[in-house]
Order: structure tokens, then sequence, then C-alpha cells
């Protein structure tokens, strides 16, 4: 009798009202592959977009969504070394992870530090993966720049944050309340501005340009936008000449932006698009996870946790994402 576990599933295109909690078959790892009984399901803005058809990737239904998991290994497939079954371990998937057990690549799974705990670890990857990427191999961040972090309160914000101290920088983080901002200043922020909500009209934007240039003492070398809308010209136009402007999301909405304004800052626009670059240079991913888990065990990077909800619960976890008001991220425990 084939064996049966449960899992969130996107059966049409929708909102978070279309998930169903299903039974369903337990996946076999075939070559190169594992199983993984999930511990812990990471919930990042993709698992909103992807299960209403608005994210890059557009996996065939019935799927689940949840892109990063912590878990321990159950089962090898053939030809699977340096993994065994018990070891704690944390993958990246792209979609799959909102299930009791899921079979990846064992390429994709990294062993899990003792001192990490499951939700911790399914909190980690995505936001520190791709700040890491943006901050090292596409701004090539250097000690004592400044570096402007938008969104500061959510999960990859407040890793830029964090990161950022780390390697450095004079971090500026800006966020939509008060709350947010407090949070990213207990780690490591030296300074920040509290940005209104909603759409900025022409003089809302001025204003934010000109807090920016106040709170970096002029215009900041490296701008993280993980935020988008009509909060992105303003930033750039607070940019250093010879800024690196990181485009990282679109939250609010992808904005148009003035090509004259790359031109008289001589400034980059520079995409961070990290799951292209899991792909196409894995070695290089892997050695930034290890970089990064060694900045967890010295205690230089935690990942924040603003919930934790049940697996019953994983619609209620990503609709968190749409208010806007989570600091750090949410965490689905399985």
């Amino acid at each position: 009798m084939t064996q049966k576990m449960r899992a969130i599933q996107s059966v049409v295109p929708g909102g978070t009202e279309t998930l169903e909690l299903r039974d369903v078959a337990i996946p076999e790892p075939g070559a190169g592959e594992v199983r993984l009984r999930v511990r812990a399901v990471g919930i990042n803005f993709p698992d909103l977009l992807i299960i209403s058809d608005r994210y890059q990737y557009k996996p065939e239904r019935p799927f689940s969504p949840g892109a990063e998991v912590a878990g321990v290994v159950e089962a090898l497939g053939p030809g699977v070394t340096g993994l065994r079954p018990g070891q704690r371990v944390m993958a990246m998937l792209g979609w799959g992870g909102l299930a009791e057990q899921v079979v990846t690549r064992a390429q994709d799974c990294f062993v899990i530090p003792d001192a990490m705990p499951m939700d911790e670890a399914a909190a980690f990857m995505m936001t520190y993966g791709t700040s890491y990427h943006a901050l090292t191999d596409r701004a090539g961040l250097k000690p004592g720049e400044t570096l402007l972090v938008l969104g500061a309160g959510g999960g990859v914000g407040l890793a830029a944050v964090e990161l950022g101290r780390a390697l450095g920088a004079q971090v500026v983080a800006a966020a939509s309340s008060e709350a947010k901002l407090g949070t990213a200043k207990a780690l490591g922020a030296h300074h920040g501005l509290v940005y209104p909500r909603g759409s900025l009209d022409r003089d809302a934007q001025r204003a934010f340009a000109n807090a920016i240039k106040a709170a970096c003492g002029g215009g900041p070398d490296i701008i993280y936008d993980p935020v988008g809308g009509s909060y992105s010209e303003p930033a750039l136009r607070s940019i250093a000449r010879h800024g690196r402007y990181l485009i990282v999301g679109f939250p609010a909405g992808i904005p148009s932006i003035p090509m004259n304004l790359p031109l008289l800052k001589e400034c980059d626009l520079r995409g961070v698009f990290w799951g292209s670059h899991i792909e196409n240079e894995p070695e290089a991913h892997a050695r930034a996870v290890a970089e990064l888990l060694g900045l967890y065990v010295k205690g230089l990077i935690r990942p924040v946790i603003h919930r934790r909800f049940p697996l019953e619960q994983a619609a209620a976890a990503i609709d968190q994402l749409s208010t806007r008001d989570v600091v750090g991220k949410v965490v689905v425990t399985v």
C-alpha cells in the first residue's frame, strides 16, 4: 500500500484561499536525490507570487509552495555520497517545501551546525544567501562604504543590515515603522529613518530623498532595494556618484526609473537574482553558504523569526507577508 503524507498544495492559481491540505504519496528519491523529513519551512514573498502564477517559475499543478526547508535526511537515492540518514540539513527547493516529506537534489542540502535550531535553519538560506550575494558578488562592498538598506524590517532587509555591519559598512536602515527600525538598529544599523507607507507623491519622494542624504551624511555608496514601487526613484536620486543600486525585489510594485538618473549620477543599476546565481555558479554558492554558517557560529548573524505557524495554518503564514507588518521571517513548523 502506498504510504501517504500531508502536504499543502496549490491546485488552481489564486490567493492563499485556494491552498488545500491534502494526503499525497510520499515521494521516492531518484539518482542524486535525498528524501527529507521536514521540520520547518521558511516562508518568503515568492511563495505568495508562485501560487498566483506571478513568479518567474510556474510549476505544474498540483504543487506545494515553500522554497526553503530544514529537516532530517530520511533516505538516499542511488549515487548519493556525503550525506547519511539522520543528518540535520537545510535545503533550497524552489517549491515543494510545505509537506511532511520532500525530495531534493543532494547538492542542494547543507548540514546544519549543531547549535542551530531547525526554525532558524529554515529561515536562514534565502535571506542571508540573497543579501550576501548582493553585497559581495554584485556590489563589491568595501569596508567603510555607506550602505542604505530599504525594507530593513523584513527578512532580506535585516539580513542585509547584519551582513553589511559584519562586512565593515556604515549601515543606514530605512523601514516603514519605528518598531522595524528599532529591530534593525538592534542588529547593527548605525543610523536609520522611517519612511511613510503607501505610494509616495512627488513631495513625499523629494522629502524621502532628502531624508536619505541626511541620514547617510551625503549619498549612500550602495543601496539595497527589496521594496521597489515609489520608493526606488527617490532612493536612486540620493545615491552617491559611482554608487551601486541593487535591485532585489518589488513587493511595492515594479518602478519606472528615469534613465537620465544613472547618467547624471554615473551610478550602476545591478540586478540581484540569487536563484540564477545558485544554478549557474553552484560552487560559489556552496562557498557562500559555508561562509555564512561560519558567521552564524561566531554569533555575527542570526535570523529574526516574527512568528511560527503549524502546517495546517500555512495559508495564514503566507498571508502574513502581504500585510508588510512582518519583522524578520515567518516559519511553518512541521
